[in-house]
């Protein structure tokens, strides 16, 4: 059996990609204020630098820098997650698996992450970012969608 580990390196940069276990439902935008409360407590106690974000209603995608010594970023998303998981009325019926974890059914296990290598990777994952609302149909223009770093950047005129 092989052992997966993550690409985790201290002080980087990562795009994420994290959704739920029913990707039908409109848990994010609906309890975005829930959410919110899971970032802003998390990352008072273990701190990122937020570049970019979108929320949409069933996945976020973000680009988080990590502190210089720092390259737990799974512990973070642990704690998003069940703080969010906690927040919400979960109507969603746990797998037997699940439920001999502990885990409410709200989230996918896992998430997807990608360290980002230079500038030019960077930009492609930040517009990828403020994209995807219209990619995904919510909005016709990326400055619509409220749930987005895209009109904080704007602002900066980036």
């Amino acid at each position: 059996m092989r052992t997966y580990r993550r690409d985790r390196t201290p002080g980087g940069c990562y795009f994420f990609t994290v959704n739920l276990a029913d990707r039908q439902r409109r848990t994010l935008t609906d309890h975005i204020d829930t959410l919110r409360r899971a970032f802003r407590v998390t990352l008072a106690a273990h701190p990122v630098r937020i570049d970019a974000i979108v929320v949409l209603p069933d996945h976020l995608h973000c680009l988080w820098q990590l502190p210089p010594d720092d390259d737990d970023y799974p512990l973070r998303w642990r704690l998003i997650k069940a703080r969010f998981a906690m927040g919400v009325a979960d109507d969603v019926s746990p797998t037997a698996s699940r439920r001999r974890r502990g885990e409410r059914g709200v989230w996918q296990r896992r998430y997807w992450e990608h360290r980002i290598r230079d500038e030019a990777d960077h930009a492609r994952h930040m517009d990828y970012i403020h994209y995807n609302p219209v990619k995904h149909g919510h909005v016709a223009r990326a400055q619509d969608w409220p749930y987005s770093s895209f009109r904080r950047w704007a602002a900066r005129g980036v």
